[in-house]
């Protein structure tokens, strides 16, 4: 078995990747998951899956629960499988889609969501809270200035409740020549809420 651990933070090297789709690095990970605040049967929403780094952890800390995997790209969509396939995950369901179109017609409601990509956002996050189970918790991310505007905005206007932002700054040493210097990892902000009703 790849990875025999209890414990989420599965290396980056372990994942088949393809050139130019993006990845969860594995610290930035572990903020992300911290923050679903997963249970043993979490039904879990990934939107904008990309390598489904997040649809492997969540399928092997939820044993009980159902993963689904939202991903456009067919190829991608494959390569999200061959990744469960590779970790023996058997709870993740991969959704070829685009959001938000195709979010109305998942059947399972989740309890958690993560949120890695997609545009329109907004419309994005407004579609999920409609489905999002109550007690149930929104995490998404954002690269950049304007959707760090875009999801503050927008977890303002749907009232999400005990709001949580966390700007991600984590280093790996790296040996360049003869040094070793620190180098940035995905330095990005995590928003999280809850939906209370």
């Amino acid at each position: 078995m790849l990875w025999p651990y209890v414990t989420s933070g599965i290396p980056d090297d372990l994942f088949e990747r393809l050139p130019g789709i993006p990845m969860s690095k594995r610290e930035v990970r572990l903020l992300l998951i911290s923050h679903l605040r997963l249970q043993i049967d979490s039904v879990v929403w990934d939107i904008g899956a990309g390598t489904g780094t997040i649809a492997v952890e969540t399928g092997l800390l939820c044993p009980k629960g159902k993963i689904i995997a939202v991903e456009r790209d067919e190829e991608v969509a494959s390569l999200i499988r061959r990744n469960c396939e590779r970790f023996d995950v058997k709870n993740v369901e991969v959704i070829e889609g685009s959001a938000p179109e195709c979010l109305k017609d998942l059947q399972d409601r989740p309890h958690r969501v993560c949120i890695e990509g997609g545009r329109p956002l907004k419309i994005i996050l407004q579609e999920v809270w409609k489905c999002l189970q109550p007690q149930g918790r929104v995490v998404a991310t954002a690269g950049n200035l304007e959707s760090l505007y875009t999801l503050s905005e927008g977890f303002s206007e749907l009232q999400v409740r005990n709001i949580e932002v966390v700007q991600s700054a984590v280093n790996r040493l790296e040996t360049r020549g003869i040094h070793q210097t620190f180098a940035a990892v995905d330095p990005m902000f995590i928003l999280s809420g809850e939906k209370l009703d």
